[in-house]
């Protein structure tokens, strides 16, 4: 267990890319996260410190059976893409996503400037979920931290590692 008090966020390994099956994972490629909750040693939700570049996508537009998830921006531009439409978020906005709600989301980021946003998200061992615009769906995987994507049908996609620390 780490100790209580200040987290030192320029010491935690920064993540990026996307465990996304091809061609899925592209507009996520950019990405990166710290992985602030794990830091804290919080294992109820996760928190994370979530960058987007220019162009990147947080995400597939998907929902989430068993977890809520919550976004906050903290600095600049973004589109929340979901099934009521597009809408833009910027510094102070903020959306939440309650858990078994079939309203696929995504944050986009379609400025010129990088955008910075505090996700998240319950901690659910049993979550899986859909994507709204493509033939995938998913389900936690038998390890921590573990995703198993599935064509609609049920059919496995290959796996893909996960993005290593940087």
């Amino acid at each position: 267990m780490r100790p209580m008090g200040k987290i030192d966020v320029h010491a935690i390994a920064e993540q990026s890319g996307s465990r996304y099956p091809a061609p899925f994972h592209e507009p996520c490629m950019p990405r990166a996260w710290k992985r602030l909750g794990d830091a804290a040693g919080l294992t109820q939700f996760g928190v994370n410190l979530l960058r987007l570049p220019p162009g990147a996508w947080s995400s597939q537009r998907h929902w989430h059976a068993e977890e809520d998830e919550f976004v906050y921006v903290l600095e600049g531009a973004v589109v929340l893409v979901s099934d009521d439409g597009e809408e833009p978020l910027g510094p102070g906005d903020c959306a939440g996503f309650p858990a078994g709600e079939r309203n696929g989301h995504c944050i986009q980021n379609r400025g010129g400037e990088a955008a910075i946003l505090l996700v998240v998200g319950s901690r659910r061992e049993n979550d899986r979920g859909e994507y709204s615009d493509i033939d995938m769906t998913f389900e936690r995987g038998p390890e921590p931290g573990s995703v198993i994507f599935r064509h609609k049908d049920g059919t496995p996609y290959p796996r893909r590692e996960p993005p290593a620390p940087r």
